[in-house]
């Protein structure tokens, strides 16, 4: 679980932002029906995690009528939701689970997966999974976060990777294509230079470096460009390489050589947002999303944004996340059936659920973001796509750059020990971006110390 600031924001961007899609659903006339038969065996009663909360009400609203909906085509199972905030907490998980209150079927980042399957405290749903047809469809490497082996253990909700948002107004207003976004380094560092000439408090490029935001961008840099950040079997830290060095000296270079990512630095996650919304900063490291919450709490306007794939990614990997739902390890076989019954119409279905954008849009919310994915080009994954396209209201052609350069780009999860390397890592961020005279082969060198202590500690 995030518990740093820029992770819980991020989480509320997934919750609520992503309400956007976890509750932004009904059906068109061109959509499928959502399965109308089958479920558990005999009359069920289940409690399903991370209803929108009272505060965000359309989204809440669109969660009530899909729960209404399902239990007319399914009569046999009734759906208690609970809206407890945030969806999973790390401080009271152990407590619910020991006190039987945790849900039958329950929300978790893709982050503690793994964690949740090793300490044994989801249940097995292999047996039953086999009944969810859509799954066939996920894809692979979305699916695979809830495996361990051949044994599965969630469904998947969401799923994201890192991009590069950009201004499109002053890729414009600097003599940039907007639609021609850049796609190495080297052209962020020239278009950079470019926007930062438009004038005083111009930033052609901003990055985080405190709060262990900065670690975390070193990382969607670091995977861009073919790095890692732990070894394979996750025991020590890879991350002083030719590839970590890179990410470091191509800060540097703007920073100091070039002067386009301005002189405020130790930023956070809400410090970019701002100067995004604020139209005064050209480029950042973000999802798709970054561009609904600057919109939305920034006093920015989704025409004046594009997001592509972060340079050199393609072909090699992105920083990803994703949430989804597990099952109680006390849950009965028909609470299972009955909970994947429910996923697959909520979170899986084109048109149903979280991909009911015809709703989204008559309630006025955002719709066209390419978020979540989960199918890729499969059929209904397309189908999705098309979807989006229809009910559309923000501009689907800004997030085109991306949504192309996904085919070749490979979903690369946060290392173990996250946010304890980030931390590690936004003391080598910061020092290059406020210390012109800043030793990266040292500053990497002893990160790499301080992180393999922090693996040593996982073993």
């Amino acid at each position: 679980m995030r518990t740093t600031s820029h992770r819980r924001a991020l989480g509320l961007l997934l919750v609520a932002g992503l309400g956007l899609t976890a509750a932004s659903c009904g059906s068109g006339d061109d959509e499928p029906a959502a399965q109308s038969s089958g479920g558990a065996d005999q009359k069920v009663t289940i409690t399903v995690g991370c209803q929108p909360p009272k505060s965000n009400p359309k989204e809440r609203a669109g969660w009530d009528e899909d729960v209404a909906e399902f239990q007319k085509l399914h009569p046999n199972i009734t759906i208690e939701s609970k809206d407890a905030f945030p969806c999973i907490n790390p401080d009271t998980f152990q407590a619910k689970l020991a006190g039987g209150t945790q849900e039958d079927v329950f929300y978790v980042y893709y982050t503690d997966v793994q964690k949740i399957i090793k300490a044994k405290q989801a249940a097995d749903i292999s047996e039953y999974v086999g009944s969810v047809k859509a799954l066939k469809d996920v894809r692979p490497d979305v699916q695979g976060v809830f495996k361990d082996g051949d044994k599965t253990y969630g469904v998947p909700r969401n799923n994201y990777n890192m991009g590069l948002v950009y201004n499109r107004k002053l890729f414009t207003q600097a003599g940039l294509d907007p639609d021609a976004p850049p796609k190495t380094w080297a052209e962020v560092q020239q278009a950079a230079k470019k926007i930062a000439g438009l004038g005083a408090g111009y930033v052609g490029f901003g990055e985080y470096s405190a709060g262990n935001t900065g670690g975390w961008h070193f990382a969607a840099s670091l995977y861009a460009r073919g790095g890692s950040m732990v070894s394979e079997d996750g025991k020590s830290a890879a991350f002083n390489s030719a590839e970590g060095k890179a990410v470091l000296e191509n800060l540097k270079q703007m920073r100091w050589n070039d002067n386009s990512m301005g002189s405020k630095q130790l930023l956070q996650w809400e410090d970019l947002m701002r100067m995004m919304g604020s139209g005064k900063l050209g480029m950042m490291i973000g999802a798709p999303d970054v561009v609904q919450s600057v919109n939305n709490d920034f006093q920015g306007k989704f025409e004046d944004y594009g997001v592509t794939a972060v340079p050199e990614s393609e072909g090699k990997a992105s920083l990803s996340g994703g949430d989804g739902y597990m099952f109680n390890p006390k849950a009965s076989p028909d609470k299972i059936k009955a909970g994947l019954l429910w996923l697959e119409f909520h979170e899986l279905t084109p048109g149903e659920g979280q991909f009911n954008y015809e709703r989204a849009k008559a309630q006025g919310r955002p719709v066209g973001l390419p978020i979540p994915d989960l199918y890729g080009d499969s059929a209904p994954g397309k189908q999705i796509t098309e979807l989006r396209k229809k009910f559309a209201t923000v501009p689907v052609e800004h997030f085109t750059p991306y949504v192309n350069a996904q085919a070749s780009i490979t979903n690369k999860l946060e290392p173990p020990k996250a946010q304890e390397l980030y931390a590690v890592l936004d003391v080598a961020m910061s020092a290059v971006l406020t210390r012109k005279d800043a030793d990266i082969d040292k500053l990497l060198a002893d990160a790499e110390g301080k992180a393999n202590k922090i693996l040593a500690k996982n073993t």
